[in-house]
């Protein structure tokens, strides 16, 4: 198609594009392999089909703004389609009376209708992005509350720049190439193929041959020398997620759940960092996640601390990440020390400590990213090397010490199990179910009353458990989510040691966060366990017929469950807890957020231990008051601490819904002389 003067010259872009864009890829790489740890690649096979399937059906981009992810569903498809089209042009444009694909039969006429379809969705769809950007009211949806740290670039609004610049390349090139199809089918004749093109061909209806020659010859210079113009900028724009976020879910850490942390190493004595200080303590995923993020604000839709106005952002982490960087990306490429730490430079130091560990940010990200672990490697470094972290949580920290629990409480752990024959595991070494009690139970009143209601519903159903009593300590989840990794670290492995001596064939227990450490974090230090949720257990005594039959006999009013993150989110049990209540006959409404899209109770991340951070709402005042709008009479949780926060914000709202345990519900319905056992 181009003479033989044209092909010199695209020769020559081609060659300096491709030089100048290496330079470009090649700081990404180094600033990338800056970071701690490595990139994944074990399981390979499963990981590319992984990634592959994500890409392609978008799965975690279609779970929110349906509209929107539709259109950019279509851009995505056309995007990588074009990978093939502009192949198929290049070679169409440098090799004389070459058409590509052509005589392939069927194979080639598939080729141009796809090619046809999908570029005018690309051109829909970025004239929808463009319009919403500029007019739509759902722009909102990409803007920032005043209180949150933005990078000065993104605040003067360099993101709506570069998305501009982004669209109209994308616009310019699919669009040349669209109309450079059309100038064709004018040329030779309508093509069923190409129904689109031929639809548009006859703006090129006034033009004789030559003419039509020139304007596919200017369009092919448009679309084709647009992306060799465009390549050199590709790395420093928004639209290199379109590379990064594929890679992202090929190479990140796997997890035993969406909130798993991994340890920290604290017996190589070469290691004096721990935790996040600066970005190059961050690790490789983490910096990675700044290049993938396509700064869709999806993750602040859900989180609880941005929602109620805190000055967490996780879009905003990612979005000073990736501004950081570029900021100082030779520098930063060549081996220097970043300039500033990432608390001042990528988030505040109020941000850091808002963040409940809910994990919603993580699990609704269309690109992989985990902004709560950058938070918590942030946290690392501010208690184990900063000393610089809220001073309330030192008494929690004090109390797991020297007590082994955060209520800095002496007493035994056993007072609550007074008068209900609870065996202990010396007292019954042969038992089936080990009830981890866990600090709620054994220090808070209103948990107390969930465990007595527990132990009810277990010798109802003749299980044979016992307690560890006071051989139990805390798991730790206030020390690793507020930072205190060392202090975990010792719980943790002191906490195995303990239970691998009694060697417990399952574990159950009626807090989420003693649920996902013993279940999906103490494998770090060698314990390796069977552990489910109460309602699971529940729902299982149900189904076997070991409960008697006259607790599914009392009915009762609609009833409206809240799942605690650390259950549903983090750890998938969600539809255990409903069947439980609908075993008994309960109406269950439900809230607007719920199973996985649950909202937090506020308790997360050793929240539950400080001061909530300035807002304009408390995270369980915001989450009760979604309970009483659905008219539910009764609030059902499956947490101690969700249970606290609610009775908290009853305690303000008189006139919301009553809250209790499910197993509370259950010990309510049991027959009346298993009901006064050890009452």
């Amino acid at each position: 198609m181009l003479t033989p003067v044209e092909k010199v010259l695209f020769l020559a872009l081609v060659l300096l594009t491709l030089g100048a864009a290496y330079q470009g890829f090649r700081e990404v790489y180094l600033i990338i392999n800056r970071g701690q740890g490595k990139l994944h690649f074990d399981k390979l096979p499963t990981r590319l089909w992984r990634a592959l399937v994500v890409y392609i059906a978008q799965p975690t981009t279609l779970r929110a703004r349906r509209l929107t992810s539709l259109f950019h569903l279509g851009v995505v498809w056309g995007f990588t389609f074009y990978f093939l089209v502009n192949l198929g042009d290049t070679l169409n444009g440098l090799i004389p009376n070459y058409t590509f694909l052509e005589g392939s039969g069927i194979i080639f006429e598939l080729y141009k209708l796809v090619g046809d379809v999908l570029s005018v969705a690309v051109l829909v769809g970025i004239v929808y992005f463009i319009i919403r950007r500029i007019y739509l009211p759902n722009k909102k949806e990409l803007e920032y509350h005043d209180n949150v740290l933005l990078h000065p670039k993104a605040k003067a609004g360099r993101i709506f720049t570069d998305s501009m610049i982004v669209a109209f390349f994308i616009l310019f090139h699919v669009g040349a190439r669209f109309l450079g199809e059309a100038a064709a089918v004018a040329q030779h004749g309508p093509d069923l193929a190409m129904p689109f093109a031929t639809l548009v061909s006859p703006l090129f209806g006034g033009m004789d041959e030559q003419g039509l020659i020139l304007a596919r010859h200017i369009f092919w210079w448009v679309a084709l020398g647009g992306i060799f113009l465009f390549l050199p900028y590709f790395p420093y724009t928004k639209h290199f997620h379109l590379m990064m976020a594929p890679l992202n879910f090929l190479t990140r850490p796997e997890r035993t759940s969406l909130g798993e942390l991994e340890p920290l190493d604290f017996e190589d004595e070469s290691i004096e960092q721990f935790g996040a200080n600066k970005l190059e303590d961050l690790s490789k995923t983490q910096i990675m996640d700044a290049f993938a993020c396509i700064m869709c604000n999806r993750c602040q839709d859900v989180c609880p601390a941005y929602i109620t106005g805190k000055e967490l952002s996780p879009s905003a982490l990612e979005v000073n990440k990736r501004y950081f960087i570029k900021d100082h990306m030779q520098a930063l490429a060549a081996g220097e020390e970043s300039p500033e730490p990432l608390i001042g430079a990528v988030i505040s130091h109020s941000a850091v400590w808002a963040c409940t560990s809910c994990g919603a940010c993580v699990d609704i990200c269309p690109v992989g990213n985990e902004p709560m672990f950058d938070i918590f490697d942030i946290r690392r470094d501010a208690v184990l090397v900063q000393g610089d972290f809220p001073a309330e949580l030192q008494g929690a920290f004090n109390g797991m010490e020297r007590q082994g629990n955060p209520w800095q409480i002496s007493e035994s752990r056993t007072a609550w199990a007074e008068g209900l024959n609870v065996p202990t595991v010396e007292e019954n070494p042969d038992f089936e179910v080990l009830y981890w009690t866990g600090c709620a139970v054994s220090y808070d009143p209103r948990a107390q009353e969930t465990a007595r209601a527990l132990v009810k519903v277990l010798q109802a159903a003749g299980v044979n458990f016992a307690i560890l009593g006071d051989a139990e300590s805390c798991t730790g989840d206030v020390a690793r989510r507020g930072g205190n990794e060392y202090l975990y670290y010792e719980m943790a492995s002191a906490n195995v040691e303990t239970l691998n001596e009694v060697n417990p064939k399952r574990i159950v227990v009626t807090c989420p966060h003693c649920f996902h450490n013993l279940g999906k974090e103490y494998h770090q230090f060698g314990g390796n366990y069977e552990v489910v949720h109460h309602t699971e257990l529940i729902e299982e005594l149900i189904a076997q017929g070991r409960l008697p039959q006259e607790a599914s006999a009392k009915r009762m009013s609609n009833v409206t469950f809240h799942d605690p993150c650390y259950l549903g989110r983090h750890n998938d049990v969600v539809e255990e807890p409903r069947q439980v209540l609908q075993s008994i006959g309960a109406s269950v409404v439900e809230m607007p957020r719920h199973g996985q899209k649950s909202f937090c109770c506020g308790a997360g991340g050793a929240q539950f231990w400080k001061e909530e951070e300035e807002g304009e709402a408390r995270v369980n005042i915001e989450r009760y008051k979604e309970a009483q709008e659905t008219g539910a009479d009764t609030l059902a949780v499956g947490c101690p601490f969700c249970m606290r926060m609610f009775v908290d914000a009853k305690g303000e709202i008189p006139e919301g819904p009553e809250v209790k345990d499910i197993v509370e519900i259950i010990a309510e319905r049991l027959p009346q002389a298993a009901k006064t056992t050890g009452d």
